[in-house]
């Protein structure tokens, strides 16, 4: 991890933990705002106005935060608005690097060998860890944000004078009820999952694996009368949140992480629910089996002879 803009540890999938080995993640340090006129956003400083190639996004295609930008990217047709730079999935003592490994590529744009590069890059005296999604700002050169519930908020409204396409995945006669959910998945599902698989204690593990799965069971009946979405005939964020949680999970969550009760395919209605959302146009270019499956199983901690399954070979 970085202290005061140095690079001094190798990199551990344990961000910290409380005094029950629950694991705790890192809150995300650049918070700033793409807006259409450059007005301060919710957080941040102002000055990041909404320009075609003004901005960069760094994804890693195993991480789920970075994915859902992807997803918001290609639903709202930025692929020539926005660049896209996409990590090595197999971490490194020094975190996500760059190329490397087919899909992966190098950057072009600021010549960095390691992402947290990047990071002393916008702030000298940094400390913490080198997280993907970022979104960077090549006028300014600096970060604009690295928490990707921002990032795809920004994707979904700030650009609409340049591309206005897509559906609105943050409709404002639903924005209660998706904050509500939101906070419910991320908690118990998107979040869980780690906390199941980064556990230092029994008792952690077995909460955090309770959770998962009563909130599987949860999306389970909830999609049980037919509905195509979460809200209903409606693509919103918080169908983007379950998904890349869904999509890894046989391949990654079942086995590593020690969420075994069951395989997603064994839920009907949330597989379906998968299969649906990956058909959309432009989603299945967002998910690689390969980097998923790569990037969990080098993670030395919880696999150390770096042994990759052979399989599932398709999602």
């Amino acid at each position: 991890m970085l202290v005061e803009g140095v690079w001094k540890e190798n990199w551990q999938p344990v961000q910290a933990q409380d005094e029950q080995g629950r694991f705790i993640r890192q809150t995300s340090p650049f918070r700033h705002w793409i807006t259409p006129d450059g007005a301060p956003g919710p957080t941040g400083q102002g000055g990041f106005r909404a320009e075609k190639g003004r901005y960069h996004l760094y994804v890693a295609y195993i991480c789920p935060w970075a994915s859902r930008t992807l997803m918001v990217r290609a639903l709202k047709g930025l692929e020539e608005v926005i660049g896209v730079t996409v990590v090595n999935p197999c971490l490194t003592d020094q975190g996500w690097r760059f190329g490397g490994y087919p899909g992966a590529d190098e950057d072009t744009l600021n010549g960095a060998r390691y992402l947290h590069e990047l990071y002393t890059r916008a702030d000298s005296i940094i400390s913490g860890r080198a997280t993907v999604p970022v979104l960077w700002d090549t006028l300014t050169g600096t970060i604009v944000s690295n928490e990707s519930a921002d990032i795809v908020r920004m994707l979904n409204s700030a650009f609409t004078g340049i591309v206005d396409r897509g559906p609105d995945l943050y409709p404002a006669e639903l924005a209660v009820e998706i904050e509500a959910l939101n906070a419910y998945l991320y908690k118990d599902l998107n979040n869980g999952v780690y906390q199941a698989g980064f556990a230092t204690t029994q008792r952690a593990y077995e909460e955090a694996y309770e959770k998962v799965f009563a909130a599987l069971d949860a999306m389970e009946a909830r999609l049980a009368d037919g509905r195509a979405y979460l809200f209903g005939e409606r693509l919103t964020e918080t169908d983007l949140r379950l998904f890349v949680t869904l999509v890894r999970f046989d391949a990654a969550y079942h086995g590593l992480f020690k969420c075994n009760r069951n395989t997603l395919r064994a839920m009907p209605n949330l597989h379906a629910y998968m299969t649906r959302i990956l058909a959309i146009d432009g989603i299945a270019d967002t998910v690689r089996i390969d980097h998923i499956k790569a990037g969990y199983y080098s993670i030395k901690a919880l696999n150390p002879n770096g042994i990759v399954p052979a399989g599932p070979g398709v999602i």
